[in-house]
């Protein structure tokens, strides 16, 4: 049975996507209700932040050609710092036994997005609705380079209202949804890897408006909010159907 708050969230975020002038489903299923799920544990999302982070900063030397070993051995500095152990997904785990590919490099330099989303829920980050702006790499290295082990870093972390999260993860369950319908065309038009790519063509489904959504950060931040509520260790295991 649909709640009443369930119908409540929809609303408001029917009524924040009219206000960007974003295309909308009506028809969209609800998300679960805060009865129905329980949220990951504040220590579960600071060590997922963290060990994100290190996976994220080697990806990105990667990409920038910097020395990999070099950045292997800072990270695992950092880890160890923050006694941070077995907290990988798969992708993360390749990045820092070797065996990557390009693609993982790739989609990790992407990741930011998810962790920002797990920075947002725990306070680090006032706001994350605009769709459309990459997050603050600078800010997120700041405060978890700063803090002195894991205790001080979870100190700064405040779990948002189970409601608070919901509402946001609806907001992105139905942007997702506009920016597959937008790429859609005659059903051609958009493929997946793991949700994240997008065909490169010019055909586009014209009828629907997107804004200024960013699609990748989208994916992303959709990924890390559907996390905080999943049974998945691997945030890449969670199927992103709109």
């Amino acid at each position: 049975m649909i709640t009443e708050r369930q119908k409540e969230r929809r609303q408001n975020t029917i009524k924040k996507l009219k206000e960007l002038d974003i295309s909308y489903n009506e028809n969209l299923s609800y998300i679960e209700s805060s009865e129905e799920i329980k949220l990951k544990s504040i220590d579960e999302i600071c060590k997922r932040i963290i060990a994100s982070f290190c996976a994220i900063q080697v990806a990105c030397d990667i990409n920038q050609g910097n020395d990999y070993k070099e950045s292997v051995e800072f990270f695992k500095g950092i880890l160890e710092k923050y006694d941070i152990k077995n907290c990988f997904n798969e992708k993360e785990k390749r990045i820092f036994e070797g065996n990557y590919t390009s693609q993982d490099a790739i989609d990790l330099d992407w990741e930011y997005e998810t962790m920002w989303a797990l920075m947002w829920a725990v306070n680090l980050v006032d706001d994350i609705s605009d769709g459309s702006l990459l997050c603050d790499c600078e800010a997120a290295i700041t405060l978890i380079v700063t803090s002195n082990g894991f205790e001080d870093f979870k100190s700064k972390c405040h779990l948002r209202d189970i409601e608070e999260i919901l509402d946001m993860l609806d907001l992105y369950y139905m942007y997702h949804w506009a920016i597959v319908e937008y790429r859609c065309f005659n059903n051609y038009a958009y493929i997946t890897k793991e949700n994240v790519e997008f065909v490169k063509t010019d055909i586009v489904n014209k009828k629907v408006k997107i804004g200024n959504l960013n699609s990748s950060n989208v994916v992303e931040r959709r990924r890390g909010l559907e996390w905080l509520i999943s049974n998945e260790n691997d945030w890449y295991d969670i199927e992103l159907n709109t």
